[in-house]
């Protein structure tokens, strides 16, 4: 989706944005600032299939297997990234219209394991999209079963600018032969320690909607707002956390139980005191959440789940 700096921002005057000069935060309780996202959850058709491509195409590795599920993340961690779940029969996310993942991102650690990360795509013959996204340069593609993944690597902070309040992101081409540049010589061996997921990216029902669950209840702040049909959210001034929008159309359902996609995302916070604090918010907007032994459940408005749990390591 094209929608450049000039189309969002027009004229507006860029500043800096410095720490603490952008964002709108929720008026109750507010995530802290070093929260982070663990694994996202993925209901797929066929085991095997989905780990050969988060091998070969993604440079992931199995940390572990089950018959109906594995987990996976990157060369030289046992972070987990991603957790597959297997559910014969499911039917492929394809181009219906669903609310629920849009994309999960997964964050690599500087520019030129992303500019690696590029040129594997084109020695095995992987054509993604791009978009220069001003706080960061990105590149799209789908899994087996349609779900969108977007790999990606943040500028510097001090390189963000802001027109006032409001974060400045974009959808503008991107510098690959820069990035190729940036890469040298080294060989592609899979995602690098230090690989992360970024961000998750939503299809929702209503922006309105998903500011008072994602903000106002859940505690992230609102980063950028103007960028058509969706709203961008994060903690700790990161410029988001989680994307949301509407782009699936009036009318979308949420993804049913027999279609591949988005089971639940994780958010990792180092303050047991924050998942309570976190568990009052959602109940007195009147969410429901429960228990998984430490862990806090919920479900957004659109059925998606988020698990809130304490970061190891």
């Amino acid at each position: 989706m094209a929608n450049t700096t000039q189309d969002i921002f027009g004229s507006g005057r860029p500043e800096l944005a410095e720490p603490g000069s952008y964002g709108q935060q929720p008026q109750g309780f507010r995530l802290p600032p070093d929260t982070r996202l663990g694994a996202v959850h993925l209901r797929i058709a066929d085991l095997a299939r989905s780990i050969a491509f988060y091998e070969t195409v993604l440079g992931m590795r199995v940390i572990a297997r089950g018959d109906a599920r594995a987990t996976l993340g990157a060369h030289g961690s046992d972070r987990a990234l991603l957790e597959l779940h297997e559910q014969p029969g499911v039917r492929s996310a394809g181009r219906r219209a669903r609310l629920g993942l849009f994309h999960f991102a997964i964050l690599l650690p500087d520019r030129a394991a992303l500019g690696r990360f590029v040129r594997h795509l084109a020695e095995i013959g992987v054509q993604p999209g791009a978009g220069d996204h001003l706080v960061s340069e990105a590149f799209y593609l789908n899994d087996p079963d349609g779900l969108g993944i977007e790999v990606y690597a943040d500028r510097p902070r001090n390189t963000w600018h802001r027109i006032g309040r409001e974060l400045m992101m974009a959808t503008d081409p991107v510098d690959v032969e820069g990035l190729l540049r940036e890469a040298g010589d080294a060989p592609w061996t899979g995602m690098p320690a230090g690989t992360v997921i970024g961000h998750v990216h939503l299809h929702v029902g209503n922006i309105d909607q998903a500011a008072a669950f994602f903000s106002e209840a859940l505690g992230f702040d609102r980063i950028t707002w103007s960028y058509p049909g969706a709203l961008f959210l994060g903690a700790g001034g990161y410029h988001h956390h989680l994307g949301t929008n509407t782009w699936a159309g009036s009318g979308a359902p949420p993804t049913g139980p027999d279609e591949a996609g988005l089971l639940e995302w994780t958010i990792e916070l180092t303050d047991p005191s924050a998942i309570d604090a976190a568990s009052a918010s959602l109940a007195g907007a009147g969410y429901a959440v429960r228990r998984d032994g430490a862990d806090l459940l919920a479900s957004d408005p659109w059925t998606t789940g988020i698990r809130l749990r304490i970061a190891e390591g």
